[in-house]
């Protein structure tokens, strides 16, 4: 058996993306443009003004390093991220639809540069100070960065914490030891899941409609959030699994 810190550190400094939430929809004989459909998402949540939110579209192989790619929607609020995908599949169409979580952790070569960087600003400081005043400043440095890490969004510096959460190596440790975690930030974290899921399943439903088909909903599904916050709903799905598809 492994033990628990060995897999922490193989965790931490091997990290990778998990998926929590995966659906697909699949629509025979049905043509609409992704970019469209990309659009639609992207007009909906700017109409709402989702805070911390960042929209950008990536591309990812569809085989190996030499296959074509498949451009996705990409939705990111924090480590929260939203890969959603509608494209053509022959004559048929599907709708694909992830919830990933960015890993916490720190690769080595980050860890090795950013050794380096605090290396090379001690000896700046120690050459333009002396050793001890050097070492002193470099102290104080650190010191009034945790500070203002600590309490970046009191200080009203909110685009400041976003930064952070995104910066290699000092996001993960700023997460770990810095950032407080509220319920508020839980509630919006919710708020966050649920509207880009809803807002995905509504216009999917909505196109669909549009071209005479009709999706009917037949299956359960856990919550967006999955085990995030250990919450069920009882409310049905027709993604789990291929949805019936009737004539309207």
């Amino acid at each position: 058996m492994a033990n628990p810190i060995t897999e922490f550190w193989i965790k931490f400094f091997s990290p990778r993306e998990e998926v929590h939430k995966h659906w697909y929809c699949p629509v025979d004989n049905f043509e609409f443009g992704s970019n469209d459909f990309y659009q639609r998402i992207e007009r909906e949540l700017a109409a709402r003004k989702v805070p911390g939110l960042d929209m950008a579209r990536v591309e990812f192989s569809e085989g190996g390093l030499l296959s074509d790619k498949r451009e996705y929607l990409r939705l990111k609020r924090e480590r929260l991220v939203f890969d959603i995908c509608a494209a053509p599949f022959g004559t048929s169409y599907f709708f694909s639809f992830r919830f990933v979580e960015l890993p916490l952790g720190i690769k080595l070569f980050e860890l090795f540069i950013f050794f380096l960087g605090t290396m090379f600003t001690f000896g700046l400081l120690m050459k333009m100070l002396g050793i001890i005043l050097g070492f002193m400043a470099l102290l104080l440095i650190l010191g009034v960065g945790m500070y203002v890490m600590r309490n970046s969004v009191a200080l009203g510096l909110k685009d400041l914490d976003a930064k952070l959460l995104h910066t290699p190596v000092i996001g993960p440790l700023y997460e770990v030891f810095l950032r407080r975690e509220t319920y508020y930030r839980q509630d919006t974290r919710l708020m966050y899941l649920s509207t880009v899921n809803s807002i995905t399943e509504a216009l999917v439903d909505e196109v669909t409609a549009a071209k005479g088909i009709k999706l009917v909903k037949r299956y359960e599904r856990k919550p967006i959030h999955g085990d995030l916050y250990q919450e069920r709903t009882h409310s049905v799905d027709r993604r789990d699994e291929p949805p019936l598809i009737e004539a309207a």
